[in-house]
């Protein structure tokens, strides 16, 4: 029998120290410690630090101003979560295994109980996963997890090559957020009480064959299994299915279901998305049930075929979902906040309801992020949704090399792995990708930019083994873009160069030369392009923190934050003068994001079946941006950008 207690419900807290100073003496209780240089605050998990401290009046709101360099020294710290666990939950424990399971650490510390170390963790990518079997006494405990310092540079700008430290990038600054080194227990704590077999892995894949039938494979591992039953049970609309198996059986084939009557999942603007529940039982001997897991699937035939007109041997672009080519058409999708632990899923649902009503069908899951948490998959789901699924690896603008050397290749390994296990059911799930623009030279060097990554490179052969092996039935691409040329050149269109292609990100010149390139353009496909648009006024008002609002160029600290898409110049330049109000600007700037962006959408899917589909980047604010290429701003609401794009996805 397995018992399992959400640790979320307990009373948290969390106090700072100088780094090593909580075991000079050994502290056993923060709630006791002198030595805390900040004492404890109450901490909601999942949740921050940063968000904690803020909520105690420790730290400033880093979105107003220039807040957030006043809260970089949280990352200098070391940071003790702390709650006891009840005594209620540990009585009758002897002899059964007591595991804590952690879905997300950010990224690396020693996990205590009682002032003890049992264990140590590393890495935020991955879930962790402790026995503390016969260390937590029976009236209960102090559990501690201690988070160390974390790296201290992994932002947009370096070597990709010698970025070997496995956390989000993002945190870092990126063109469209300033730096939150994120520091906490970002997703759901568990504690397992454990007593005979229990399911220790399951992976599920569910699709669907040319004539409509479904399929599901379902494979796993039960330990401690003597005498144990496997039960097995499908159910959701037209469908009620069960098998019996023994452990044995189960661990050594799994289970495999074909010509099921399922109803098919679609994609958003093509159909309903009916979903099933799969239930899988560890019966005891005694008939009692040991274990259970569940998981629910939806089924679908995705395959690709090649473009219309398309150069003879080019990757195929067009995505046909049963048997029904469709216009791939979305947005990037990057973490909500910098603080991600704090996120809720209303926040989730609103912004993905959003994302569906703008006639999105695909989101592409950007790599300089994490696996996002489950209930943004569920909610695709449900929504229509595609993934297009990154691994965490991104370009650095120096060199966008993916690392090559054995250790590096092992850990990504160790996390693909697990990335695919966490989200291989899920009827969103389209496609995975190696990592974001990883790129050299077009002359072959490691440096340098024009040339995608390939299956040449070690770490994306390795991918793609990984994907064979545990996703056989999804496409692996090495990078975004997979070119075979990173951007589409003008003076190359016609040499069947541009497949898979990012960029550009900003108009040159007038809308109508701008107009004029996407009329010629050649490539497949688009899974970045942009350009970018003001905040309103009311978002670049409101978190101005005392900063002076205008003028809108490098030189204003608010408007530096986020440099690169600054477009004061344009206006002098088109109107002749300097804008005479910021309302003036913001509605300038927000116009001709909305026009250029019609532009695109309209030329590349009135291109289709030639193009295969356009991802836009990107749909949403993470910082309260003075001015981005996203199009949803950062309290949530869709600028005119948006529903300009909104019209053409719309379109039959």
């Amino acid at each position: 029998m397995k018992k399992i207690y959400d640790l979320g419900e307990l009373d948290w807290s969390v106090a700072g120290f100088t780094p090593y100073q909580w075991q000079f003496p050994p502290i056993v209780d923060i709630e006791k410690s002198p030595a805390a240089e900040i004492p404890p605050v109450r901490a909601s998990v999942p949740g921050s630090v940063q968000s904690a401290l803020r909520e105690a009046g420790v730290l400033p709101d880093w979105n107003q101003g220039v807040n957030y360099r006043l809260c970089e020294w949280v990352e200098n710290r070391h940071w003790i979560y702390q709650a006891r666990l009840p005594a209620g939950w540990l009585a009758e424990t002897g002899g059964k295994q007591l595991r804590l399971r952690c879905q997300g650490l950010d990224d690396r510390g020693w996990v205590l109980l009682d002032g003890k170390q049992v264990a140590a963790f590393e890495g935020t990518f991955t879930p962790h996963i402790f026995d503390l079997s016969g260390c937590v006494p029976a009236q209960g405990g102090l559990l501690q997890i201690v988070f160390d310092t974390p790296p201290r540079w992994l932002g947009q700008f370096g070597y990709t090559s010698r970025m070997t430290e496995w956390r989000p990038r993002y945190n870092y600054t990126w063109d469209w957020t300033a730096r939150l080194v994120q520091v906490g227990i970002w997703d759901r704590i568990t504690l397992e009480v454990l007593e005979g077999g229990v399911i220790e892995t399951l992976q599920v894949t569910a699709a669907a064959n040319g004539e409509g039938w479904g399929s599901l494979r379902l494979r796993g591992q039960i330990a401690l299994c003597a005498g144990h039953n496997v039960r097995v049970d499908l159910s959701g609309p037209g469908l009620d299915k069960e098998q019996v198996l023994t452990a044995a059986e189960f661990n050594h084939s799994g289970v495999f279901w074909e010509h099921l009557p399922a109803e098919l999942w679609w994609p958003n603007g093509m159909g309903a998305q009916p979903l099933y529940r799969l239930q899988v039982a560890l019966i005891a001997p005694d008939g009692s049930i040991a274990d259970r897991e569940e998981r629910m699937v939806g089924f679908k035939q995705v395959e690709w075929d090649a473009c219309e007109g398309a150069p003879e041997g080019a990757d195929p672009w067009i995505c046909v979902v049963n048997g029904v080519p469709v216009f791939l058409q979305g947005f990037n999708w990057t973490p909500i906040r910098p603080n991600y632990a704090d996120v809720s899923e209303a926040e989730y649902r609103g912004l993905l309801e959003l994302y569906r009503d703008l006639g999105c069908n695909v989101l592409r899951v950007w790599g300089g992020a994490f696996l996002e948490k489950a209930c943004f998959y569920d909610l695709c789901d449900q929504l229509g949704l595609l993934v297009w699924q990154e691994f965490p690896l991104s370009s650095s603008g120096i060199d966008n090399w993916p690392p090559e050397d054995l250790q590096s290749i092992a850990v990504l390994s160790e996390i693909a792995v697990s990335y695919i296990r966490r989200t291989q059911h899920h009827a969103s799930l389209l496609c995975w990708c190696g990592g974001n623009e990883l790129q050299g030279s077009l002359d072959g060097r490691k440096e340098g930019v024009g040339k995608p990554v390939d299956l040449s490179h070690p770490l994306m052969r390795r991918f793609a083994e990984i994907v064979a092996a545990h996703d056989p039935g999804r496409r692996f691409l090495p990078t975004s873009s997979s070119g075979p040329r990173f951007s589409a050149e003008r003076a190359d269109f016609g040499k069947g160069l541009h497949w898979d292609v990012h960029g550009p990100w900003k108009p040159e010149g007038t809308l109508e030369e701008w107009a004029a390139y996407w009329r010629d353009m050649d490539a497949l496909f688009h899974s970045e392009v942009g350009a970018p648009g003001a905040s309103p006024l009311e978002v670049i008002r409101g978190y101005a923190g005392g900063l002076a609002e205008l003028p809108g160029t490098y030189e204003n600290p608010l408007w530096r934050r986020t440099l690169w898409w600054i477009e004061w110049p344009e206006f002098v330049a088109e109107e002749g003068r300097e804008p005479a109000s910021l309302e003036e600007f913001v509605t300038w700037s927000q116009a001709r994001q909305a026009m250029a962006l019609e532009i695109v959408a309209d030329s590349l899917k009135s291109k289709f079946p030639r193009c295969g589909g356009v991802i836009f980047w990107m749909g949403h604010d993470s910082f309260p941006c003075t001015a981005n290429t996203s199009v949803i701003d950062f309290e949530g609401r869709p600028k005119p950008a948006a529903r300009a794009i909104q019209n053409i996805f719309l379109r039959k």
